[in-house]
C-alpha cells in the first residue's frame, strides 16, 4: 500500500490521470445519445442500427467490469489501467472513422471492452495509492469531478456535433488519452494484489456476456418475427442459465452466487433493475424526442438535459445524509416515484415544446427523484454485505444497472410500437414515446414498491460510501475495497 499524500504534486499528478481515463467513459455514456438522430441520417440507420450503437458499448462494459477489476489486482492495475485507456481510444478512433454503422457497433463493442478494464482501475489505482489519512478526500474529489464531466457531457455532445460533426464526440477521446497515458506511466505507482491466486473466470464472463447479446439481438431484431429471433431468445435463456450453472460450481466465481443470500442486497438490485431500466431507456429516447418531435439541436437537446446530472452533482452527498438519518427505505420509496412523475410530466413534451413550461419542469421533478435515491441505494448495497465484499457487492450492482439499461434500450422500442424508420417520423415517434413513458413510470413505481416492502433500517456499524458527489445518471457509482469501516 502507498503512502502519497493528496497535497503532494505526485498526488495531484494521480488524481488528475484518473480523473481523465473514468472521464473518458463517464462522457462516452451520455454524449452519444445526443447524437444519435445526426448519427442515423449521415450513415443511413435505421433504428435497430442506433439502438446497437448504444447497446455494443453497454453490452461489453456490463458483462466485463467485474473481469476488468480483477485483472488489475492480478497483473498490476496501473498496467490495466493504461491498457483500457490505450484500448479506449483506438476504439474511439476507429468510432470517429467508420465509414457504416456495422463498423460504427463493432467499434463500440470494443469501447466497452476498454471502458471495463479503465473503469474499475481509475478508483482502484486511487484507494490503493493514497496515504490512508487522504484517501477519502482523493476518492471524493475523483467523483466530484467525475461527475461534473458526466455533467457537461450531453452539452458537449451537442455542441460537436452542430459544429466539427458527430464524429468528433469519439475523436475527442484520443488526445484525452495522449494526455492521460504518460501522466499514469511517470506518476502513477503500480500495484496490486499480491494474494490474488485464482483462476479468472473467463468462462463466466463470456457466457454472461452472451446471455445479453443473444437476449438484445432477439428483442432488437423482434419487429421481423425471423427465425433468427426465436433461435436468438432461446440462446440467450440458455446461456444465462449456463452461466448461474458456472458461478455455482466453480471455486473462484466472477460472481459468487452466495452475494445472494443476502435479501437485503438482492432487493436492493431488484430495486436497480427497475430503475435503471427505466433511466437507460428515458435517457435514450429523450434525446430523440426533443430533436425528432420538438425540432431542438443536438446542442439544444443536450443543454436541456442538464438539469437531471447538475442536481445529482450538487446534492447527493446531502441526500446520503439525509438517508443516514431517516433511513434508506423512504428515499427508496419516494425517490422512484418522484423520478416515475417527472417521466409522466414528459408526456407534455411534444411538438413546438416549450422548455420552461414543459421540459425544464419534468427533468427538475426526475432530477430530484434521481438525488433522493441514488445515494441511498449505494450505501444500501453496501451495508447488505460483509465489509470484505463491499467491492464485489458495488461491482455486482453496477453491472446490474448497465445491464437493465442495455435490455431497456433494447426492448422499449419494440413494446412502444417504434418501427424501423419511427425516428425519421415525428408523429409517429411521439406516439410511441408516450407509451414509452407510461413504461418506463410503472418500472419505476414498481421499484418503489419493491423497496417499500423490502428495504430495512441500516445496521449501526457499516461501510459508508466514498463517492459522495455523483452524476452519471447511467449507473450507480461504482466503489472499492473500503480501507476501514465508516459509521452510518
Amino acid at each position: 500500500m502507498s503512502d502519497v499524500r493528496l497535497s503532494s504534486p505526485q498526488g495531484k499528478w494521480i488524481l488528475l490521470t484518473t480523473v481523465l481515463g473514468s472521464s473518458m467513459a463517464l462522457l462516452d455514456s451520455t454524449v452519444v445519445n445526443v447524437a444519435l438522430p445526426r448519427i442515423g441520417e449521415d450513415l443511413d440507420a435505421d433504428l435497430a442500427a442506433l439502438q446497437w450503437t448504444v447497446n455494443a458499448y453497454m453490452l461489453t462494459l456490463a458483462g466485463l467490469i467485474l473481469l476488468g477489476g480483477s485483472l488489475g489486482d492480478r497483473y498490476g492495475r496501473r498496467k490495466i489501467f493504461v491498457v483500457g485507456v490505450v484500448w479506449f481510444a483506438a476504439a474511439s478512433l476507429l468510432c470517429g472513422l467508420a465509414p457504416n454503422a456495422g463498423v460504427l457497433i463493432a467499434a463500440r463493442a470494443l469501447q466497452g471492452v476498454g471502458g471495463a478494464l479503465l473503469t474499475p482501475g481509475s478508483l482502484a489505482l486511487i484507494q490503493a495509492s493514497f496515504h490512508p489519512d487522504d484517501r477519502g478526500r482523493a476518492v471524493g474529489l475523483w467523483s466530484g469531478f467525475g461527475g461534473i464531466g458526466a455533467a457537461v457531457g450531453p452539452f458537449l455532445g451537442g455542441w460537436l456535433v452542430d459544429g466539427p460533426g458527430w464524429r468528433w464526440v469519439f475523436l475527442l477521446n484520443v488526445p484525452v488519452a495522449l494526455l492521460c497515458v504518460p501522466i499514469a506511466v511517470r506518476h502513477v505507482p503500480e500495484s496490486g494484489d499480491g494474494r490474488v491466486h485464482s483462476r479468472f473466470d473467463v468462462l463466466g464472463a463470456v457466457l454472461g456476456a452472451l446471455a445479453l447479446a443473444f437476449v438484445t439481438y432477439a428483442l432488437i431484431e423482434a419487429r421481423g418475427g425471423s427465425v433468427a429471433v426465436v433461435v436468438a431468445a432461446v440462446a440467450g435463456v440458455a446461456a444465462g442459465v449456463a452461466f448461474v450453472v458456472v458461478e455455482k460450481r466453480r471455486p473462484d466465481p466472477m460472481m459468487p452466487l452466495d452475494i445472494f443470500a443476502s435479501k437485503q442486497f438482492t432487493a436492493v438490485n431488484l430495486v436497480t433493475l427497475c430503475v435503471y431500466a427505466a433511466f437507460g431507456g428515458f435517457f435514450f429516447l429523450a434525446a430523440l424526442q426533443l430533436q425528432v418531435v420538438s425540432g431542438y439541436s443536438a446542442l439544444g437537446a443536450g443543454t436541456a438535459l442538464l438539469p437531471t446530472t447538475a442536481l445529482m452533482l450538487l446534492f447527493s452527498a446531502r441526500s446520503g445524509a439525509l438517508a443516514d438519518r431517516i433511513g434508506p427505505r423512504i428515499p427508496l420509496t419516494v425517490g422512484p416515484l418522484l423520478c416515475a412523475a417527472g417521466m409522466l410530466l414528459m408526456l407534455r413534451v411534444g411538438e413546438d415544446a416549450s422548455y420552461v413550461a414543459d421540459v425544464l419542469p419534468a427533468l427538475l421533478v426526475l432530477g430530484l427523484g434521481m438525488v433522493g435515491l441514488v445515494a441511498p441505494l449505494t450505501a444500501t448495497v453496501l451495508a447488505s454485505v460483509d465489509v470484505g465484499r463491499a467491492g464485489l457487492a458495488s461491482g455486482v450492482n453496477n453491472a446490474a444497472a448497465r445491464a437493465a439499461g442495455l435490455i431497456a434500450v433494447a426492448a422499449l422500442p419494440l413494446i412502444a410500437g417504434m418501427g424501423e424508420e419511427a425516428y425519421r417520423s415525428p408523429a409517429a415517434f411521439d406516439d410511441a414515446f408516450g407509451r414509452a413513458m407510461t413504461v418506463c413510470a410503472g418500472l419505476l413505481v414498481l421499484g418503489a414498491g419493491v423497496a417499500f416492502a423490502t428495504v430495512r433500517t441500516l445496521p449501526p456499524d457499516c461501510v459508508r460510501p466514498e463517492c459522495l458527489h455523483h452524476g452519471s445518471v447511467m449507473a450507480p457509482p461504482l466503489e472499492g475495497q473500503p480501507a476501514r469501516k465508516r459509521l452510518v
